[in-house]
């Protein structure tokens, strides 16, 4: 590096003094012979030109000394044989890893970050040995890893600073969770409800739901979210399964099942009729009122889809009779079609 500087300012100055030369010979031209001084500035121009085509080649050596495939460079930017970097490389790998089998995680990650430049595994070395703070600083500043910092905060319990990574990455629910743990019920349901909302705008009735009730401590709200989703059709079975099993005690969940049943539209009966398959298992008290709802079903349904008589043998699980009976309408309904 030095000797480039040097021929850079000898190559300067050399053509300073070019100049000057030139400039001297001229003035001579009233003392000499015309043609004797057209001679001398020739030969002189000549020899400058070739010490420039040296100076030259010798500046481009100095500063090209290895083909760029083969360059490594240290730390401090000093050229190295490729295989002497893949040696160091491995050497502060090794004292990066006996630091981390010492508990010495701050040492391995100093070795990461300075002598590997590999900041991830610095941060992740700093996280793993518990040093939650450094570790953050590092997924931001050097990573710019909002969320590995953010989780590093949770850990550290830096609530104010993870709140304020998560807010910027526009995790809502996490906000909420982390306003809650603090005791800001305020700021918590403020969250928790743009959450619900997000998911009431892409019809996720069942995951509004339990933010509802798990979250926000609103059960009433959860039901009515579950009932809408079955009444409007977004994922209609699902949602009431999940409101039938929100209801714990037995005689409510059957007043309830009958309630819902008088006002299902013919259209979505079939559907009602599988959600009965599940309630009839539930409780011995849940089976008469289940089953009668399936009949009903069944016979209003059974002129258009013949195919649901079958399903009554889920709702009378051991009677051998209801299966003779299923098996004898089939084969007189398919004897009828043969005719």
């Amino acid at each position: 590096m030095r000797k480039t500087k040097f021929l850079e300012k000898f190559l300067v100055a050399f053509f300073i003094l070019v100049a000057f030369k030139i400039i001297a010979m001229i003035a001579q031209w009233s003392q000499a012979a015309l043609e004797n001084a057209a001679a001398s500035i020739f030969k002189f121009i000549f020899v400058a030109c070739l010490s420039v085509i040296l100076i030259i080649l010798l500046q481009n050596k100095e500063k090209d000394p290895l083909p760029p495939t083969h360059k490594k460079y240290g730390d401090r930017g000093v050229p190295l044989d490729s295989s002497l970097f893949d040696r160091l490389k491995s050497m502060y790998e090794d004292i990066a890893e006996k630091h981390i089998q010492n508990n010495e995680y701050r040492k391995a990650a100093v070795v990461y970050m300075n002598l590997l430049k590999d900041y991830y595994r610095a941060a992740k070395t700093l996280e793993n040995g518990g040093f939650y703070n450094e570790a953050a600083a590092i997924y931001l500043k050097k990573l710019s890893n909002k969320a590995d910092a953010a989780n590093c905060y949770v850990f550290a319990k830096q609530y104010d600073k993870a709140i304020t990574l998560y807010k910027e990455l526009q995790q809502k629910e996490k906000v909420g969770d982390l306003y809650t743990i603090i005791d800001d019920r305020e700021n918590a349901l403020l969250f928790y409800q743009m959450v619900v909302d997000d998911y009431l705008a892409s019809f996720q009735m069942i995951s509004a739901s339990k933010i509802y009730r798990h979250k926000m401590d609103m059960p009433d709200e959860a039901q009515k979210t579950l009932l809408r989703g079955w009444e409007e059709n977004h994922d209609p079975l699902n949602c009431l399964q999940q409101y039938f099993a929100n209801i714990a005690d037995v005689k409510k969940l059957g007043h309830e099942i009958q309630q819902i049943y008088s006002r299902t539209p013919s259209e979505k009966k079939i559907i009602y009729l599988e959600a009965m398959k599940q309630e009839f298992k539930k409780s011995p008290e849940l089976q008469i009122p289940t089953r009668n709802i399936a009949y009903e079903i069944v016979a209003e349904k059974v002129k258009t889809r013949s195919e649901i008589v079958n399903e009554l043998k889920h709702f009378n699980p051991d009677d051998e009779v209801i299966l003779k009976d299923i098996s004898r309408y089939k084969t007189g309904r398919n004897k009828m079609f043969r005719n």
